[in-house]
């Protein structure tokens, strides 16, 4: 539900994919590459301890009305993505707003073989 930070459940194609041929570990701030991987972005800021969108995109939306599609759950348009993190040593715990995260080498491999259109299911 929007604004609830969880991770939508249920049905999903990918819609977009972002970042074909980015290093692994580029930030990405509204879907663009910074041009900054995100070790300079810790060296200019050594506190920052915000997650942050690295590798590449694949946003999500939702096929099932109701549950991830329309209003208040509309999974594409709460901007709910697979991208990879700067906090891989997090992977299975809560830090993202609903997105799913991964380990940026393994999102760089998973992107090459996924096209748009293909399925995504989202359990508990």
């Amino acid at each position: 539900m929007k604004d609830s930070l969880g991770t939508p459940r249920g049905l999903h194609e990918i819609a977009e994919r972002i970042g074909a041929g980015q290093p692994p570990g580029m930030v990405f701030k509204s879907r663009v590459p910074t041009g900054r991987h995100f070790n300079e972005h810790i060296a200019a800021d050594p506190e920052a301890v915000h997650n942050l969108i690295t590798a590449r995109i694949l946003w999500l939306r939702g096929l099932e009305p109701g549950v991830n599609l329309g209003g208040e759950v509309d999974t594409y348009e709460r901007y709910v993505y697979i991208h990879g993190t700067n906090h891989e040593d997090r992977i299975g715990q809560p830090l993202s707003s609903g997105c799913v995260l991964m380990r940026n080498l393994e999102l760089v491999e998973l992107y090459e073989e996924v096209r748009v259109g293909d399925l995504v299911w989202i359990a508990d």
